[in-house]
């Protein structure tokens, strides 16, 4: 703690500053149990997401024997666009995912196999939900950064601004009590050699 001034003017402003850190603290403690709730929401997201992307893929591996045929098919399973959202997460902005954009598939209907609206689907779905899987991985990754931060603001509240300004109004507050107690005291012995002086033009 810094060197204080032991005067009314500085116990006043540390009395200020103490208000202000009491009353912003639980605030900062709100804003962590928020993000801590959505770190934990969004992982469970994610590993939903990549147990369902698992899924597909393991689903559109029965494609893969076809897609050997002379058809050009990555053009249309291939995002094209990606729409996103933003929802704010105690402060804090968080990409959504809401879809992928495709292609539109433009081939002759009747030259090309019945498998391929299937595997274009199938391929579509997986490539979506990794696209969907980043996301919310670089989302979790912004949330825990903020986090850190939240919690560091908290800890220096907590741990260091809070106790030193309530040390400082006790050192002051000391100080400025003895001062009292001293300038009372000289009164008093003002007051007794006053008196005593009187006496004595009395006696005389």
């Amino acid at each position: 703690m810094s060197k204080i001034k032991l005067t009314k003017g500085e116990l006043k402003r540390q009395r200020d500053a103490l208000k202000q850190y009491q009353r912003y603290l639980p605030t900062l403690q709100l804003k962590k149990q928020q993000l801590q709730m959505e770190i934990l929401h969004q992982l469970t997201l994610l590993d939903d997401k990549k147990r369902a992307e698992e899924a597909k893929r393991k689903a559109a591996e029965a494609w893969a024997g076809l897609l050997s045929d002379p058809v050009e098919i990555k053009p249309f399973i291939i995002a094209e666009k990606i729409i996103t959202a933003v929802r704010n997460i105690a402060g804090t902005d968080l990409v959504i995912f809401t879809r992928a954009e495709f292609n539109q598939p433009d081939y002759d209907l009747f030259t090309t196999p019945l498998w391929v609206d299937g595997a274009i689907e199938a391929l579509r779905a997986v490539n979506a939900l990794g696209v969907e899987t980043g996301i919310i991985e670089r989302g979790i990754e912004i949330l825990r950064q903020e986090l850190r931060i939240t919690t560091q603001r908290v800890n220096l509240f907590e741990k260091v601004k809070i106790p030193e300004a309530e040390e400082a109004i006790r050192l002051i507050k000391i100080y400025i009590g003895d001062q009292m107690a001293n300038a009372v005291g000289r009164c008093k012995m003002a007051k007794r050699r006053i008196e005593a002086a009187e006496l004595e033009e009395v006696l005389a």
